[in-house]
Order: C-alpha cells, then structure tokens, then sequence
C-alpha cells in the first residue's frame, strides 16, 4: 500500500480526529450509563470505533497489517455483544422467574 499524502491525506487525519472525539464521549456514555444495556452498547461502540480507527490509519500509513487486525477486532467485538445479550437476556428472565411464581 502506498502512503496517502496531500488533500487525502488531510481528510484522513480529520477522520482520525473525529473518530477519537467520538471516541471520548462513548467512554463518557459508558461511564454514565444508567442501565447495563447502556454500557454494553457503548462498548459495542467503543469496539467498532477501534476498528474504524485502524482502518483509517491502514489507509493513511499504507499499513496493510492494520486491516487483518481490524477484521478480527470487529468479529470479536461482535462475539462479544452477543454473549453480554444472551447474557443480559438469562438474567432478566432469572429476575422475572420468582415474580410470576408468587403471582
């Protein structure tokens, strides 16, 4: 791969700026996040903002080694979110299982 230069690579350092801001105020929301839904979406995020990251920075520095990285990133990020839904969705139904029984 060839190092980006010029206007593109302008544009590219942007969208590292942008995507490390965006980056910021996740870990604000994952900070903060009132319910564990929250802050396993922002996770989720978190993850696929990392990926994006790489994968900008792949293409500015001509780093072709970054897109592996981030091709495994992304599908374990996804792993990962649906292991914390099932795992969210076996506790809700744990909670729910006493309340209908003294019903």
């Amino acid at each position: 791969m060839v190092e980006l230069s010029g206007a593109p690579a302008w544009f590219a350092s942007a969208c590292l700026i942008a995507i490390a801001l965006s980056l910021v105020m996740t870990v604000a929301r994952l900070l903060r996040g009132p319910a564990l839904p929250d802050r396993v979406v922002s996770l989720d995020l978190i993850a696929y903002q990392a990926v994006a990251f790489m994968l900008v920075y792949a293409v500015l520095k001509g780093q072709p080694a970054f897109l592996d990285v981030s091709l495994v990133l992304a599908l374990v990020a996804f792993l990962g979110t649906v292991a914390f839904a099932r795992y969210i969705e076996y506790f809700s139904v744990a909670e729910d299982t006493p309340a209908q029984k003294s019903e």
